[in-house]
């Protein structure tokens, strides 16, 4: 990965020189983090373009930005393209002329091939900006998933992005000010549904989606997009291809995303959670290479939050290197201001934050590229949201029904529901909007109003700012037309990937985090061919019965120990208001969250944050609501102070030890 930046003067007039390159050189400086091997620059005409590099792949002659034979295309790139190599033979048999053995040359000679059809070609996670000369103009475009951010906004009359907000903030008189209406979806759905973000003045290219500018052109154009994800009508499943043909398929389009991924001239770790998304990656990386696996994972002194055993038995059982950060709680309250920082956005819970201290381990273990696992949830069927909805569409064709409600226990044994005060309550809870079940989002409407009354939170002016809007309005605009017409797993499947993992798990949890110490996550489930496939899978074999990611546990228990190939899913999460609150001399919450700045953001009502304060200090905030609404709230004032406020100080805290390193 690496950073990107640009100006765009779309009256065609050309720019002042000096005052571009400065302007650059700014936006450059904030986005050394993600690029801290290199720095590029150009400028042209009405053009100029910026680079911080990250170098991985051509180490030599990979410089950016990088143009075509007779300088005529320029490109500004952030991320891999993996199936360069392929893309390079095709395009020198047709008279292609390279200079480099980088990734970054085939852009230009492929967008002057098919210009915008160049992306249904690439197989990566990109971010970039193309100038052509001749056409005086620009293509910006962002990944299938939205791995790689992409940012941009009006300045000065004038086009401007960069792969962080931070970036645009650094230009001169660029100032920034909260959205309301990104608010209530990040208290709604969890995340910013792009192309808004947590800024009115900024905007986001979507995943899946370009933005082609020429010269003359007055308003912004709108996104477009070239992909998202597809699944087959309701009824038009493949019902005739064998559970073992499923699981083949699906092994050796794995097989082939790993290998494509480890494609880099520095070496490649591997992040190992004990679950069986990233234990099925580096399985699979041990069988591809000869060279030592070094693999990197996060522990936690809580044991109900901690995953080490099963990380460890997997590390022994197919002979990795085992590198661990282990996390007290107070760590996660001493980086959150820089977690958010790099994150740009709210939160709701404060798991990024460990695996923003994990990126540094691995950095400081000489590796700047590292495998995940984000993707298999979405695309395989593990997470319980999608046999809550299994459940309640069950029940609600009999609303009546004493038993079929007690399929939940099956989910959450620790709370029977005919029993215990938790269960009865789990009960009412999954029963409102039981019926219909037609209406969109019917999977994710009892997350949604779980998650809505922490708006009760906001001032009085937030409130009325927002009275009338609702997200789930504004997220049902950008569905597909044929959403509608897909099985309801698929449905929730499509919900899961758009909201959570794009606009959550990759933005706030993983690129980000990885970024903010110099490293790039690599996502092999989230391989456009995987993706494809597995959307093409029976939804029965993806959840059977009650059993999550059927087919991807079928398509690898031969290669994983029974322990891990059979282990029930289990979500990563990290503790809340305990890591905020157990040592606030360390976390801050007391000063980010005093009185005078609640009042002066004018975004919470200041003395229902006191309450919630000694709340969660008396230990008595247990439940989801309170612990959501305590990191929400101190993310989002945290992001006024670093980004409206631009109180960097919060970023220098108390002198801390960090996380203990180890490695077996």
């Amino acid at each position: 990965m690496c950073g990107i930046c640009g100006i765009f003067e779309t009256g065609g007039h050309d720019l002042d020189r000096d005052w571009a390159l400065d302007r650059l050189d700014r936006m450059i400086a904030s986005l050394r983090h993600r690029g801290p091997d290199e720095k590029g620059r150009f400028c042209q005409g009405h053009v100029a373009l910026g680079h911080a590099r990250l170098s991985i792949i051509d180490l030599e002659s990979g410089r950016q930005p990088m143009a075509n034979e007779d300088g005529t295309v320029w490109v500004t790139f952030n991320g891999e393209i993996f199936n360069y190599i392929e893309l390079r033979r095709k395009l020198r048999a047709r008279g292609h002329v390279f200079k480099t053995r980088s990734d970054t040359e085939v852009l230009v000679h492929l967008f002057e091939e098919k210009g915008p059809g160049m992306l249904q070609e690439l197989n990566g996670q990109f971010a970039f900006c193309i100038f052509d000369s001749k056409e005086k103009s620009i293509l910006l475009a962002r990944d299938h998933f939205g791995i790689c951010p992409l940012f941009y906004t009006r300045y000065r009359g004038m086009f401007v992005f960069a792969s962080e907000i931070k970036a645009i903030g650094a230009l001169p008189g660029a100032g920034l000010s909260m959205d309301p209406r990104a608010l209530a979806q990040v208290f709604t759905m969890w995340s910013v549904l792009s192309p808004r973000t947590p800024f009115k003045e900024v905007r986001s290219i979507p995943p899946g989606s370009y933005m082609w500018l020429r010269p003359g052109e007055r308003e912004t154009p709108e996104p477009k997009v070239y992909w998202h994800l597809s699944f087959p009508r309701r009824g038009e499943e493949d019902a005739g291809t064998s559970p073992e043909e499923w699981s083949r398929r699906v092994r050796d389009a794995m097989i082939q995303a790993v290998r494509l991924r480890l494609r880099a001239d520095v070496p490649v770790g591997v992040y190992l959670s004990g679950g069986l998304d990233s234990s099925i990656i580096s399985t699979v990386v041990k069988q591809l290479t000869d060279t030592p696996v070094e693999a990197f994972s996060v522990a936690f002194d809580r044991a109900s939050y901690d995953e080490s055993a099963y990380q460890e038995r997997l590390a022994s059982a197919i002979g990795v290197r085992y590198n661990r950060i282990r996390i007290k709680d107070h760590h996660i309250g001493r980086v959150f201001p820089r977690v958010v920082w790099h994150g740009e956005r709210p939160l709701l819970r404060t798991a990024p934050a460990p695996l923003f201290e994990l990126s540094g381990l691995v950095r400081a273990s000489g590796f700047k590229v590292v495998l995940t696992g984000e993707g298999a949830d979405e695309l395989f069927g593990g997470y319980d949201i999608f046999k809550e909805d299994k459940i309640r569409r069950f029940w609600a064709r009999r609303p009546d029904s004493e038993c079929r409600p007690l399929l939940l226990n099956r989910l959450y044994p620790y709370s029977p529901l005919t029993t215990s005060r938790a269960g009865r309550m789990l009960y009412a809870f999954y029963k409102k909007a039981l019926l219909p079940t037609g209406v969109f989002g019917y999977s994710h409407l009892p997350t949604w109003a779980n998650t809505k009354p922490i708006m009760s939170y906001f001032s009085g002016d937030l409130s009325r700012e927002i009275q009338g809007y609702d997200p789930v309005c504004e997220l049902e605009e950008q569905a597909p037309p044929e959403f509608l017409h897909w099985h309801p797993l698929h449905q929730a499947q499509f919900l899961e990937t758009r909201l959570l993992l794009s606009e959550y798990l990759l933005s706030s949890q993983g690129e980000r985090m990885a970024m903010g110490h110099s490293v790039e996550g690599r996502y092999p489930f989230l391989d456009p061919q995987v993706a494809a496939l597995a959307c093409s899978i029976p939804p029965g074999l993806k959840l059977r019965g009650l059993n999550e990611k059927y087919i991807l546990r079928r398509a690898f228990e031969g290669l994983l120990p029974r322990e891990i190939s059979r282990r029930p899913k289990r979500p990563y999460q990290a503790p809340n208001r305990e890591s905020l609150l157990e040592r606030p001399d360390v976390s801050r919450v007391y000063e980010i969250l005093a009185k005078d700045r609640i009042e002066q953001a004018g975004l919470f009502d200041a003395g229902k944050v006191e309450r919630l304060l000694r709340k969660c200090a008396a230990g008595k905030a247990t439940g989801f609501r309170d612990n959501a609404a305590c990191v929400g709230i101190l993310s989002t004032q945290t992001v006024w102070e670093l980004f409206v406020e631009k109180n960097l100080g919060l970023l220098s805290g108390p002198g801390e030890k960090s996380a203990p390193l180890t490695s077996s």
